[in-house]
């Protein structure tokens, strides 16, 4: 794939990073862009890339700014839109801090999509947020797939603006590529885990070191189940996505659905001298939980072997604690 150009946009993120380092392994030349090229935090990782000297563009781009993407679009054979901001908890102003960077962002970027007539594919990154979040995913057990929508009025009454966020930015995007002739593939990838490049702690990650550190986890995901997926399985999905020209509409990626205790039940395997905390939500009565399952057999279609949750759980700890966030030190018996 060498001759091909493709543009990652919000490049700096945790998913993005990963599909950056694995666009440039398989011989790709990436245009990323991010929001500020002065920021040693949100570049260093992506220039410290193997490949990326000599085939790693970076650009500064604005996701609400109209026509901020037209220069480093233009070209380009392929798209992943991965950049949407991620707040998954404590939200002040959901228009401005979700809503209108998610919803306006994907409309610029795909506005500079279908001004570029070398653009083969669009990739955009969702979330499984677009696809479970709807009131009877929440009280009972039930298999969603591709043809399942989340209720973003539902979602907005429950407070859940990521998902209000992510819903309303994919009906734009496909609303958007219907009408402008965009090929577009959508991924929904479920709570994102795995080895850290970046940094700096991003959302999901904090959301799995809360987990493991005080036995807290987010209520924004139905259930409050671990509803996870690796994120080098994540990058795959999205090069995969953009190779394989019968690859449509969109993909649940999601490896597994398990109670909270379990995660934790792993992690006391992993570090048996470690006492891990007990999680709040399923300790009394973990099946009295609703169960939600996820039909991955299209993502597996695309060529998608999912990594264990061992393998996932093992590699994020010890990045977190590789990068100083998690000291387990402090948990020792």
């Amino acid at each position: 794939m060498g001759d091909k150009v493709v543009c990652v946009t919000g490049a700096s993120g945790y998913v993005a990073s990963w599909l950056v380092k694995l666009l440039l392994r398989r011989g790709y030349t990436v245009k990323a862009t991010v929001r500020n090229l002065s920021d040693p935090s949100k570049v260093g990782h992506l220039r410290a890339l193997e490949g990326a000297e000599e085939r790693l563009h970076l650009f500064e781009a604005n996701l609400v700014k109209e026509g901020s993407f037209d220069g480093v679009i233009d070209g380009c054979d392929g798209v992943f839109h991965t950049a949407s901001p991620v707040i998954l908890e404590h939200v002040n102003d959901p228009q401005v801090e979700l809503i209108q960077p998610a919803v306006k962002g994907t409309l610029n970027v795909l506005s500079s999509c279908a001004k570029a007539q070398s653009v083969k594919r669009v990739v955009f990154t969702s979330s499984i947020a677009t696809i479970a979040y709807k009131k009877h995913t929440q009280t009972t057990d039930v298999l969603v797939d591709e043809t399942s929508f989340s209720d973003p009025i539902f979602a907005e009454e429950m407070k859940q603006w990521y998902v209000v966020s992510k819903t309303l930015a994919e009906e734009a995007a496909f609303k958007f590529a219907q009408e402008n002739g965009i090929d577009l593939v959508i991924i929904n990838p479920g709570l994102v885990i795995g080895p850290l490049l970046q940094p700096t702690l991003n959302e999901t990650s904090q959301c799995f070191l809360s987990l493991i550190s005080e036995g807290k986890y987010t209520n924004a995901t139905p259930g409050g189940m671990f509803i996870y997926v690796d994120v080098r399985d994540v990058g795959n999905a999205h090069i995969l996505a953009f190779e394989d020209s019968s690859a449509n509409g969109r993909y649940c990626l999601v490896a597994n659905v398990m109670p909270c205790a379990q995660v934790l039940d792993i992690l006391r395997q992993l570090y048996p001298t470690v006492k891990f905390p007990m999680c709040s939500q399923d300790e009394e009565n973990p099946s009295a939980l609703p169960l939600l399952q996820v039909c991955n057999e299209k993502a597996k279609s695309l060529g998608i072997n999912f990594t264990s949750v061992e393998q996932s759980v093992k590699d994020v700890t010890e990045s977190l604690i590789e990068k100083k966030f998690f000291k387990i030190s402090e948990f020792n018996i």
